[in-house]
């Protein structure tokens, strides 16, 4: 029953943000996402968490605060007043998909709840104000969903 509900938390998850995406008007959602845009719209500003759901459970106050840029030099920084830390990010074709996959890979090695976010996620959906990310856990089948909102 446990395993159910976890499933049907994660299908509802992945629900929400399909619904939030079609909410986008034209002008605001890319539709043939490239490696390109999604370069350009990562680095066009100051970013913030307002979604993170891990494997069901909600953390998105773990990142509460910080402000992430993304630079020309692969460099990821999340600030939160005086407490910078630092990580990388680049957005590479999945080549071992079929379906053209655009990841959107972020690597934090420290602290624990920022290495969380270190993984190769897929793009779900793009603008020029939001980027909603997901990633299907191999081992345990948890899906992790991410979304960083323009400041």
């Amino acid at each position: 029953m446990m395993k159910n509900n976890k499933y049907f938390l994660n299908v509802l998850c992945l629900l929400s943000l399909s619904l939030t995406s079609l909410s986008c008007s034209s002008d605001d959602t890319i539709d043939s996402t490239s490696i390109q845009d999604a370069i350009a719209v990562a680095k066009s500003g100051t970013w913030y968490i307002s979604n993170y759901i891990d494997s069901g459970e909600n953390e998105t106050n773990d990142y509460n605060g910080n402000d992430f840029t993304f630079s020309d030099s692969g460099t990821l920084t999340a600030t939160n007043g005086s407490t910078t830390i630092n990580g990388i990010w680049s957005v590479t074709d999945d080549s071992s998909s079929n379906d053209g996959d655009i990841d959107f890979n972020i690597s934090f090695s420290s602290p624990p709840n920022f290495e969380e976010l270190s993984d190769d996620w897929e793009i779900v959906a793009i603008s020029n104000f939001k980027i909603d990310l997901i990633d299907i856990n191999g081992g345990n089948g948890g899906t992790d969903l991410s979304t960083f909102q323009k400041r």
